[in-house]
């Protein structure tokens, strides 16, 4: 990977790791598969699919991102954040499972290619209004699509033999279609199944601050405290009281215990072609919180991450991981955190985790079967608050009015209607408000009877009648191209000057409208007797526009390096 200018952090730590190394990774790798563990089947079975395949995506993408990561500490699996895009493509006939394992490993070749093309550093760029807006948009989905868990909502189906049976209630895609659907079926509420979400979910938050001080229970995540009081409640009200309507992971799902065999999808063309733009959608995201979880590892442990390996390390892993029935991966920022909060400092505490949670699979997954849904649906809940970013949204509330809109935009397209549309649209957004300040930025003045003493001129100078000096300040893109063509226009009939000098001393670029619209500029402005003399322009632009072939528009002696040098050959023109 070297000869590919890529860097896998593993390589690098282990010239001198040692035996106390070893020993940290290995506490941090095996707390950290725990918290792995519920958070892997609940996004597993919240995404549409079967919570081994949950596990399955932890496993495979987390051992691969953390070998041949470019982030010591990253910690790679499924997130809450691809469950709305999961679901959505499963949950279509068109695609299916088989569909989604395309999608997934389209968006890692995506990946890889972003890696391989030093692409890293731009996917920083993306604007936060848009990082913040979608991810809280993602969090409302996902507590959107845990409320018939929570509320142990059913509905009524014809069975084969065309008798009337109570089947868990089956949401439309869409937010709205949830809501309504939830309305509708508001009927069938299990007040002992809500009592159970409930109760959950006050162990997953109070369990961790009532153990704080004992040792090692306090290393042990709210999630799994969560679900194992979750699971022997709903044991015990199923076994000594009778009690019904209490869903479990296997009322509603075969649990295989095994590791899957690897299987290529089978594709076509037209598949691919259709799967593309959420492909793009599960890759850029990826790469959003892939890198903003390796940055944020970097600030907790004062180090660098590589972002063109890392992406690389995503995009294998996002191609490798569907060959195994796996869903999209990235890096965790919660999981990576906790990785590092109890002592791991290299990719094998990654690596552990990959090995707990294939140790877990094989020997503790036919007990999974015994996990209340509602439990599950508790430890979306804190997931999707913790998503929410509602302290940030209400910090960018007081931003300029462009970036709360943009926000805004993303994150209602988002709930409405889905992160591809989203992405698309926000990111149009924001490139246009971009435009619109640097076009702010961009100024071009006219300079009227003499020019003041500045770092260009030691004195005053004065400026000869019929010549006009204009300066601009800032760059010279099409964002601002026309604004010449306005101050022409506020000229008034007869007073058009004999010589124009156009100041770019402090134009730091130019782009191919800027050239073609100051070559029309010189041009009409000949054809109506008026000649144009640049003055100070930079080495950058001047070359662009000796690239252009714009010296024989504007003539060779009209190129003047300091303002001195215009006057002098506006006063020549004005003389003949």
């Amino acid at each position: 990977m070297k000869s590919l200018g890529l860097k896998p952090r593993l390589f690098d730590t282990l010239k001198g790791y040692s035996k106390e190394n070893f020993m940290k990774d290995l506490m941090a790798g095996i707390i950290v598969g725990i918290v792995a563990l519920p958070l892997a089947i609940a996004f597993g079975i919240a995404s549409g699919v079967t919570p081994e395949k949950g596990i399955i995506t932890a496993i495979v993408a987390g051992f691969i991102i953390s070998a041949l990561g470019g982030s010591k500490v990253q910690i790679g699996g499924p997130t809450g954040a691809f469950i709305v895009i999961i679901y959505g493509i499963v949950s279509n006939p068109a695609y299916g499972l088989q569909g989604l394992l395309i999608a997934t490993m389209m968006a890692g070749v995506i990946l890889i290619a972003l890696g391989l093309f030093k692409l890293g550093a731009v996917i920083k760029f993306i604007p936060y209004p848009i990082i913040i807006g979608f991810t809280a948009g993602i969090a409302v989905t996902i507590f959107t699509t845990q409320v018939g868990d929570v509320l142990g909502l059913t509905q009524q189906a014809v069975a084969e033999n065309g008798e009337l049976i109570t089947v868990p209630l089956k949401t439309p895609g869409d937010f709205i279609g949830k809501w309504i659907c939830y309305a509708k079926n508001i009927n069938t509420f299990n007040i002992w199944n809500f009592l159970v979400a409930i109760g959950s979910l006050l162990v997953i938050i109070f369990s961790p601050k009532a153990l704080k001080r004992v040792p090692v229970l306090n290393k042990i995540p709210g999630s799994l405290y969560g679900i194992l009081v979750g699971t022997l409640a709903v044991l015990v009200l199923k076994g000594q009281f009778g009690m019904e309507g209490i869903d479990t992971i296997g009322d509603r799902f075969d649990i295989q215990a095994q590791l899957p065999d690897m299987v290529v999808p089978h594709f076509t063309f037209d598949t691919l072609q259709n799967l593309l733009p959420v492909a793009f959608t599960i890759a850029i995201l990826g790469a959003i919180e892939s890198l903003l979880s390796a940055a944020v590892a970097d600030g907790a442990i004062g180090d660098r991450h590589d972002s063109n390996t890392e992406l690389v390390a995503q995009g294998v892993a996002n191609v490798v991981t569907p060959l195994f029935g796996g869903i999209p991966a990235t890096g965790a920022i919660a999981r990576t955190m906790t990785n590092i909060n109890n002592g791991g400092r290299t990719p094998i505490a990654g690596i552990i985790h990959a090995i707990v949670l294939v140790l877990i699979l094989l020997v503790l997954m036919p007990y999974a079967k015994f996990i209340p849904m509602a439990t599950l649906a508790a430890v979306l809940l804190i997931v999707s608050y913790n998503m929410s970013e509602w302290r940030t949204i209400k910090r960018l509330m007081k931003d300029p009015k462009s970036d709360v809109t943009v926000l805004l935009v993303t994150f209602f397209l988002t709930v409405i209607f889905d992160l591809t549309i989203a992405i698309e649209i926000g990111l149009v957004i924001a490139c246009v408000l971009f435009i619109k300040r640097v076009m702010e930025t961009t100024e071009i003045s006219v300079i009227e009877n003499e020019i003041h003493p500045n770092e260009e001129t030691e004195e005053c100078l004065s400026i000869p009648e019929g010549c006009a000096v204009y300066e601009i300040n800032g760059p010279y893109f099409f964002g601002i191209a026309n604004k010449f063509e306005e101050l022409e226009s506020v000229l008034k009939a007869g007073s058009r000057p004999k010589v124009q000098i156009i100041r770019m001393r402090r134009v730091p670029f130019i782009d191919s409208t800027g050239i073609h619209n100051l070559t029309t500029l010189v041009e009409t402005n000949n054809e109506k007797g008026t000649e144009v003399i640049l003055s100070g322009v930079t080495p950058k632009v001047q070359k662009q526009l000796l690239k252009a072939k714009f010296h024989k528009v504007l003539g060779s002696k009209n190129f003047c390096n300091n303002i001195d040098e215009a006057l002098q050959r506006a006063k020549e023109l004005l003389d003949k």
